[in-house]
């Protein structure tokens, strides 16, 4: 499976169950391939006339891991993929994929539930794992927001159900990057202007939350949540889709916020980070509360995403590195995700062992951590 040779007891410790600290459910229904193309990028759009998703990274890793774990042989056609994806049916698909990930816990951000998605606790199963709840703020806000007639109830129950979904919950997460940038005012807004931007909020409770006064607000209530919790608190950096202007979702742009939260000894989180995972492998190697993973970079570099992972290895503490698939929409993704995070720790790895720079038990010891013993420290599970 490995791409280098590696010492018997560092492959054991690769393929251990890993602790997917960040994903999302899948779909339960057969795709159609117009669909599925959608599912594997994140343009949001279709590929150009005469042109397929499949010539990405990630759709030539489908053709050569996924492919065999559906019985077909490595490299098979798109075509003869999907056609053995709706052959086998979406159940038993999902079933194979994300038990061929090899991860005992998923960590599912539920704030993009659907009927159409399976929930974390369908996910576990079919994964032949434990799930857990990520709760988004946002999606909290959204729902409080349609459901309050006056500033002063907004707020109230903003903090009401904030708890309420903290205490079923084993971390919160923002996409404050997509709805604004990282590179908001760190400090907490005074209370006559949450007051002044709930009200204008309540006159169009059902668009999406975009004030930067209520988005603050929101996060420092999440704050107060989870340090009443012991709860981490994740963030969206770093390569996503089209929503998002990518410069403003830098790690480093969110500085004085990170520092404002050392004394409340709140774990943040960073996910994805890339092309910024070198900042924050920084941000993770001066303070103590800070987190990171580079987990939708891995399954969408796909078999350039080594070079990724011993990056991020350069400066970041090996205590402070997590795995995650942030496994969307097809359960390829899941599968690609660990894959890849094997793979290219493998390399790292075996690098730094070949050379004299780590002792085997150092690497051992070290890919345990990063693969699901820092995730159940942080997460408390």
């Amino acid at each position: 499976m490995f791409p280098v040779d590696l010492p018997d007891a560092l492959r054991a410790a690769l393929l251990a169950p890993l602790v997917d600290h960040h994903c999302h459910g899948v779909r339960r229904d057969d795709l159609r391939r117009a669909q599925f193309e959608l599912l594997i990028t994140e343009a949001g759009t279709p590929a150009p006339p005469g042109t397929t998703h499949f010539d990405t990274p990630i759709g030539a890793a489908i053709r050569r891991w996924c492919a065999p774990v559906l019985d077909l042989e490595p490299h098979a056609a798109p075509a003869v993929y999907l056609a053995r994806r709706h052959e086998l049916g979406a159940g038993e698909v999902n079933r194979r994929l994300l038990r061929a990930a090899g991860v005992v816990a998923f960590l599912v951000d539920t704030g993009l539930e659907g009927p159409e998605l399976l929930t974390a606790a369908e996910l576990g199963r079919y994964g032949g794992a434990a799930a857990d709840e990520i709760v988004r703020l946002e999606q909290i806000e959204q729902d409080v927001a349609e459901a309050s007639t006056a500033a002063v109830d907004y707020m109230d129950s903003l903090v009401e159900e904030l708890a309420a979904r903290a205490a079923r919950a084993v971390g919160l997460k923002s996409i404050i990057a997509y709805r604004h940038g990282l590179d908001f005012d760190p400090s907490r807004p005074t209370r006559g202007s949450v007051i002044a931007a709930a009200n204008r909020r309540l006159s169009a409770p059902k668009e999406r939350l975009t004030d930067p006064i209520l988005l603050r607000h929101l996060l420092w209530a999440g704050v107060d949540a989870a340090r009443d919790r012991g709860l981490p608190l994740q963030f969206h950096t770093g390569f996503g889709d089209p929503d998002l202007d990518l410069h403003r979702a830098d790690p480093a742009r969110m500085t004085g916020f990170i520092r404002a939260l050392q004394p409340m000894s709140v774990p943040v989180v960073l996910l994805h980070c890339y092309p910024f995972h070198r900042q924050a492998a920084y941000l993770a190697g001066v303070f103590p509360h800070v987190y990171v993973d580079v987990g939708l970079a891995l399954t969408h570099t796909a078999a350039g995403s080594a070079a990724v992972m011993d990056e991020l290895l350069e400066l970041a503490p090996f205590h402070k590195q997590l795995f995650s698939s942030d496994c969307y929409g097809v359960a390829e993704t899941c599968l690609l995700g660990a894959l890849y995070f094997r793979h290219g720790l493998a390399r790292s790895l075996g690098t730094r062992i070949a050379s004299g720079e780590w002792s085997v038990s150092d690497a051992v010891r070290i890919a345990h951590m990063i693969g699901s013993g820092n995730a159940r420290r942080v997460y408390r599970l």
